[in-house]
């Protein structure tokens, strides 16, 4: 037991936070070790409350409940937390990382405070930060936590920095296409995108209520999204290049993402099979389906991200269809992976 590391979770509370725990209380390598969870900071005076009282689904047959304690800065070195996940406000995740960092605990962030290099992308969060030093010092040692991007420079990480769902469903669509330079961006990309209304966070607002989400699909920030900037500093297009507009689809979970990609030059639908093919190679969460094109019931409630594309017979029109589920590939699932990264076991372990 003594060899095994011990992880922290703080901000147990919503929707990813819940599948965050229920994946690691599961995981095969913490099951010596549980995690400690982390509600709101102890100043604020909370008592600890049983997990299963916030997550019922979480209930075990025994009755046994792992408990949510208030935040401590003491509690990390008295539990001699190794690793923590951030599943916190982006104001709050930036505002404790630096300290995290001086501590030696390393950091998984769900939130978007560490996820954008340039800070006129950054400016969507509307961040402040009380040592302007330390959050720079922070920031640039911060990497994207894609694996299928940045698989070598995660495992050494101290600070990642979880990607937006929809991010993630489309820089895995464009990625092989972008590297291997057969987009024509002057055209345009077009990312068309629609997510379950979880995504927008448990706490409710007029467009999540029922009677506004529901029978409804409804476009939303459009030109404005604040995951944009993810996918011009990974991909490395330009704001003119790239297109997205997300929107609300009437149900719980999920990510439907159907891109638009002009081709620089006639192409075989064998070539894109084998760009993809290749790309994905190593990546045990990603499952290229070729032409069957990839539907929400596919991946929901799993970890995986489903690709699937259609070609134009003029050969210079591409779709790429992306769906995971948003709780899962596109947060939490996405989190544990790269921990099993930082600690070098199997990316996929205790994910499928």
């Amino acid at each position: 037991m003594a060899d095994l590391p011990q992880v922290a979770v703080a901000g147990v509370g919503g929707y990813a936070g819940a599948e965050l725990a229920r994946l690691l209380l599961a995981h095969p390598r913490l099951q010596g070790r549980p995690p400690v969870f982390f509600g709101r900071a102890a100043a604020e005076g909370h008592e600890p409350v049983a997990l299963t009282d916030l997550h019922p689904q979480l209930a075990r047959h025994d009755g046994a409940s792992a408990m949510v304690e208030p935040f401590h800065w003491a509690t990390l070195a008295e539990r001699c937390v190794k690793l923590i996940f951030l599943a916190t406000p982006h104001e709050e995740s930036r505002a404790w990382v630096p300290r995290l960092l001086a501590q030696g605990v390393r950091v998984v962030d769900l939130s978007g405070a560490w996820r954008l290099h340039v800070p006129a992308h950054r400016a969507v969060y509307k961040l402040t930060d009380a040592d302007a030093a330390a959050a720079d010092a922070a920031q640039a040692e911060a990497v994207y936590g894609l694996p299928e991007l940045h698989r070598a420079a995660i495992r050494t990480a101290r600070l990642v920095a979880n990607p937006g769902c929809y991010a993630t469903s489309l820089i895995l669509a464009l990625a092989p296409l972008v590297r291997a330079g057969v987009v024509d961006g002057e055209r345009g990309i077009v990312c068309d995108a629609k997510s379950g209304v979880s995504g927008a966070g448990k706490t409710p607002t007029p467009k999540t209520h029922f009677m506004h989400a529901a029978d409804n699909l409804s476009a939303y920030a459009v030109f404005g999204h604040r995951h944009l900037g993810e996918l011009l500093e990974q991909l490395h297009v330009t704001d003119e290049q790239i297109t997205f507009t997300p929107h609300l689809l009437p149900i719980p979970r999920g990510i439907f993402s159907t891109v638009y990609i002009p081709l620089k030059a006639r192409t075989a639908a064998e070539t894109i099979d084998g760009l993809f093919r290749a790309f994905y190679a190593d990546a045990p969460l990603v499952r290229w389906r070729g032409a069957r094109l990839p539907e929400i019931q596919h991946v929901v409630r799993s970890s995986y991200c489903d690709l699937g594309f259609a070609l134009a017979p003029d050969g210079r029109r591409l779709i790429v269809v992306a769906c995971l589920d948003n709780l899962l590939k596109g947060a939490s699932a996405q989190a544990v992976e790269n921990m099993n990264l930082m600690f070098g076991w199997p990316e996929q372990e205790g994910l499928v």
